[in-house]
């Protein structure tokens, strides 16, 4: 079997990764063309480690969008002579190198990596959007309102965290809970909150603009259906997105593990602005109080709850590849960084180049995460 040289496979990963360069390129030349107009993210970019962060997390959305130009085998598809081939080996069919080498099962470990980057980039942001909602629809009332409201849904949060964490995992995740209700039931719950906070959102805010209010009502509510339709009952009638019933128990352990987190935090900032000159001007207005949580409150909470959510799609990312270590994650054929891990680190010993990539992956998109957090909190504390 003939070898590329350390070098050449150098050269050859360069080539395959060219469209992520090129757009790069182009998202930093007109980051930097149009920053001043570009408010939060215009500032982050000229700090080292916002920068940093934007590279790193830009290189793995950009894989993940030309993944299919970018990954030269199918990263489920098994030629028997590549089985565990070292990097650089070329497959004798096509001509092709497996550039990082091949796993136990005969596939391309290269193109597997960048395959696992979809999974992630897609499963992670949706997970945290989805806590993040309903760590919002809860904090905004317990925080305006006090009272009544605040120690029941206070309670309510304080419940779920007292349970170990582990434990809540392993039971939301494992196979035998797939055979109950249960997933679908939460599934339906979770995922009403975005529909419900949004149509209260737009009525309280455009209930004097009909027609504004009837088109936005209108894409909730077809947003929402598509949302039910795909997640809670795996029949997308667009075709676009195919959820298993695992991924499905991933979204639903991340909304119940770090919505009551979200809870808090809503709930301490929304204490604190409420207490704002321009809250007390919309109160002697007359607004409502959905209102002045929505769009009197909210808006001025951005800031933290966005350090916080790219913390959270950073934490979750690494939970989805602890939970794919031990089995419990995605399907086992899938290319997800934690199951490539996981079936890579038992034969460690003998082949350690299967492991490494979608360990280096998972590493430096998560260190994407922490550094734009970092650059965004110290602008938010500028500010």
């Amino acid at each position: 079997m003939d070898f590329l040289s350390p070098s050449a496979i150098f050269v050859r990963v360069l080539y395959q990764l060219l469209p992520v360069w090129v757009s790069l390129a182009i998202l930093l030349g007109l980051s930097f063309r149009f920053r001043r107009k570009l408010g939060l993210y215009g500032h982050v970019i000229r700090t080292g480690p916002g920068l940093a962060g934007v590279l790193l997390l830009g290189f793995w959305l950009f894989a993940a969008i030309f993944a299919k130009w970018i990954s030269p085998f199918d990263p489920l598809g098994q030629i028997p002579d590549m089985k565990d081939a070292l990097p650089g080996a070329i497959e004798p069919g096509s001509g092709l190198p497996y550039l990082f080498g091949g796993d136990k099962l005969a596939r391309d470990v290269f193109s597997r990596v960048i395959a696992g980057s979809r999974i992630v980039l897609v499963i992670a942001p949706l997970a945290t959007a989805l806590a993040l909602a309903v760590g919002i629809s809860l904090g905004l009332p317990a925080g305006y309102l006090g009272r009544r409201v605040d120690a029941a849904l206070s309670f309510l949060a304080n419940l779920v965290l007292a349970f170990p964490i582990i434990l809540l995992f392993y039971l939301l995740v494992s196979p035998g809970i797939l055979e109950t209700p249960i997933p679908y039931v939460l599934a339906g719950i979770f995922f009403l909150f975005p529909i419900v906070l949004l149509s209260i959102a737009f009525y309280s805010g455009y209930k004097t603009q009909p027609k504004k209010l009837a088109l936005r009502l209108g894409l909730t509510a077809l947003a929402g259906a598509w949302l039910m339709a795909t997640f809670v009952f795996d029949a997308d009638p667009f075709g676009i997105i195919r959820v298993s019933p695992s991924t499905l128990n991933i979204f639903i352990a991340v909304a119940l593990a770090s919505g009551p987190g979200i809870f808090r935090i809503v709930r301490g900032l929304t204490l604190d602005i409420k207490t704002r000159e321009y809250v007390l001007a919309a109160q002697t207005r007359g607004e409502s109080p959905w209102y002045i949580m929505l769009w009197e409150v909210l808006p001025n909470a951005r800031g933290p709850l966005i350090v916080d959510s790219c913390l959270r799609i950073g934490y979750t990312t690494i939970l989805l590849g602890a939970l794919g270590y031990f089995g419990l994650g995605m399907p086992p054929e899938s290319p997800d960084w934690g199951t490539a891990i996981k079936e890579s680190s038992k034969f460690i010993r003998l082949f350690v180049h299967p492991a490494l990539p979608p360990a280096l992956a998972m590493m430096s998109f998560v260190l994407g995460l922490n550094l734009l957090a970092d650059a965004l909190r110290e602008q938010s504390l500028r500010d």
